[in-house]
């Protein structure tokens, strides 16, 4: 095999055969080679930052947690969007090579072994955001604590008096989803309330399914009088779907929603929410990255921010 071949695979070139970058790549894995930062070109004074999706206002509060951090740091940012699939490509991880970013930031999407190891043996170092699975022990990693926010918010409908509390999680197979259906589930069930699994509806955090599987449980005869969102975008879809039935917020219906964003507080009534710290978290990430990247270990490779409960006007005891 050349050394011109095996220098377009090292940087991230596209015209090579997808089965010789594979030989050359197991090459690489076999002898351990990894590139350090004072052998090699220098990488670029950008940080990649990879969204599944891009288009909600919770992208938006780690662009901004991003943004602070590179601002000091004289850097830039380069975003891109997997199009809501968890995985990521090989055309995309081909454009990280060549641009030899200063370290790549991985908000819920994850990388497989493959992946890990072409970054690596870069000497490019990574750091998941609020990762969708469980990206393994030596991954850095910056989440939050999501069970610990499932159990406040269904806690604060327990004291207030609900007994009938439903939920519109996120998607299952998502991490942060389950813990928070989880914590959902330990607070009714220490508080000696009945955990009923026909009160869980599935939703995919977005204001559609808030409508959709709202309005499926408004509707049932024994409906719940509170709900608890995996997310504020599912709340304001339920927030629509008990307009549309009739029902008053919160003298009919109390609701929890999870993330703190800024339009949490615009909507009437505003929304009693979890306050997920995305900007914080992304602050986080983005210098546990560029401390990895300047040859410094973090003290801890997983860190989760604390949650806390934001009390508004959009819960009450039931009428």
């Amino acid at each position: 095999m050349s050394t011109p071949t095996v220098s377009k695979v090292l940087n991230g070139r596209a015209d090579v055969a997808s089965s010789t970058r594979e030989r050359v790549e197991e090459l690489l894995h076999q002898y351990g080679y990894q590139r350090r930062r004072g052998n090699s070109a220098p990488s670029s004074p950008l940080l990649e930052l990879v969204f599944h999706e891009l288009e909600s206002a919770w992208a938006m509060e780690v662009i901004r947690g991003v943004e602070n951090v590179v601002r000091e740091e004289g850097m830039s940012v380069v975003l891109s969007e997997s199009s809501g699939r968890l995985s990521l490509g090989q055309s995309w991880l081909d454009g990280v090579l060549a641009r030899r970013p200063t370290g790549v930031l991985l908000v819920l999407s994850g990388l497989d072994r493959a992946q890990q190891a072409q970054l690596t043996s870069r000497d490019i170092p990574f750091v998941v955001v609020d990762p969708a699975g469980d990206p393994g022990q030596d991954i850095p990693a910056v989440g939050t604590t999501n069970w610990n926010g499932g159990v406040a918010a269904t806690r604060h409908l327990l004291d207030l008096g609900h007994r009938r509390i439903g939920m519109v999680a996120g998607p299952r197979r998502m991490m942060c989803s389950r813990a928070r259906i989880d914590g959902y589930r330990a607070a009714l069930e220490t508080t000696g309330v009945a955990f009923d699994p026909a009160l869980i509806r599935e939703g995919s955090f977005h204001h559609e399914s808030g409508y959709r599987e709202g309005r499926e449980l408004l509707r049932r005869k024994d409906r719940p009088t509170a709900i608890f969102t995996g997310n504020d975008l599912q709340a304001l879809g339920l927030y629509e779907a008990a307009r549309e039935l009739g029902l008053r917020i919160p003298e009919d219906l109390s609701v929890v929603g999870f993330d703190d964003l800024p339009i949490a507080r615009w909507v009437g009534p505003p929304l009693t929410t979890v306050r997920q710290p995305l900007t914080e978290m992304a602050e986080v990430a983005a210098r546990m990255v560029i401390d990895l990247a300047r040859g410094n270990e973090p003290s801890a490779l997983r860190v989760d921010l604390a949650t806390s409960l934001v009390e508004r006007s959009s819960t009450a005891r039931p009428g």
